[in-house]
């Protein structure tokens, strides 16, 4: 017989054994930036997250800089007025992200800013891309999304992160950076999945589709193959990070990933679904926020990812 309670006697017994720890630089925190001034937005599917004027975000990043946390993601929120059918808001100079940027690097050079690059939280449809037929046209897309990396990068993004999931998007961009001689990097959402679990993510970005789904370009998550294949054709084109997206459902792929890819740093999203779903459970009374919470983290790290976009990184510096 095996005595294997012996590792677990005591707190400092199991601390001594644990093989996965989880540190505050393994965090990317993200942020919902909005038009205007003096605003913050309780994002009701998301308690405790905000949608955030550049002036208020700026409060809350010296917040997150006092708690260790060095990384963020930022997604525009576009008024409605702003929106067309080719989301032109953003590829602009001026649009809410490439000004939060500006701020951002101003106020706090050390904080390395992602920018999501995608067209849904940008155009009148909601899709990722330009529509044509009722269905999202691939190649004519990519050139919209290297322009909007090209202004995020202008502006002083560190990292910019397609999320559009279209053929070619991560090479469109590179081509782009390089041709403007900009050395940021891209962290592609390699293998983003059609999921449920983005429901409240959509209604804080206000990206919900205005017809159809987005299954004819995001993977079908009965596929495991796809995932490694979109993650090498994204590290062919020139990613320097990759993805996994959702992660707690997807913690097989999160580790297929971290093998396959041991040379590039690997990123899994707990994403809004999975958030509000632990947030809605612990007010239930049906588990301790505090323990899920990091438990649920510590197995995204413990399946092989490097970092961790989640909206409880704050929570985590608290425990």
């Amino acid at each position: 017989m095996q005595r294997f309670r012996t590792y677990r006697t005591t707190q400092e017994i199991r601390d001594r054994y644990a093989e996965v720890s989880l540190s505050v630089s393994d965090f990317i925190y993200p942020y919902f930036v909005i038009e205007g001034e003096g605003i913050k937005q309780e994002i009701t599917t998301m308690k405790g997250i905000y949608r955030l004027s550049v002036d208020y975000l700026l409060d809350d990043i010296r917040e997150l800089v006092t708690r260790g946390i060095d990384k963020i993601l930022l997604f525009g929120v576009i008024p409605d007025h702003k929106k067309d059918e080719r989301g032109s808001e953003g590829t602009s100079p001026d649009s809410i992200i490439c000004r939060a940027v500006s701020a951002i690097k101003t106020h706090f050079p050390a904080i390395t800013v992602f920018t999501d690059i995608c067209l849904c939280e940008y155009t009148s449809h909601g899709h990722c891309g330009l529509i044509r037929r009722q269905d999202v046209d691939n190649d004519t897309t990519l050139p919209l999304l290297a322009e909007m990396a090209y202004r995020h990068a202008a502006a002083g993004a560190d990292f910019v992160a397609p999320s559009a999931m279209m053929d070619g998007q991560v090479q469109a961009i590179r081509q782009r950076l390089d041709k403007a001689g900009l050395p940021t990097r891209i962290l592609g959402y390699s293998a983003k999945y059609a999921s449920a679990f983005y429901g409240p993510f959509r209604n804080a970005a206000g990206s919900a589709p205005s017809f159809g789904n987005r299954k004819t370009y995001q993977m079908d998550f009965r596929t495991i193959g796809q995932g490694l294949d979109e993650i090498a054709a994204d590290v062919e084109e020139g990613a320097d990070w990759i993805m996994v997206k959702p992660a707690m459902s997807y913690l097989d792929m999160v580790q297929r990933a971290s093998v396959r890819f041991p040379d590039h740093p690997l990123v899994a999203y707990q994403v809004s679904g999975e958030y509000a779903m632990l947030k809605h459970g612990a007010k239930a009374g049906f588990f301790d926020e505090k323990r899920i919470f990091f438990e649920s983290l510590t197995a995204i790290k413990r399946a092989g990812a490097n970092y961790i976009i989640s909206y409880y990184a704050k929570d985590f510096v608290n425990i």
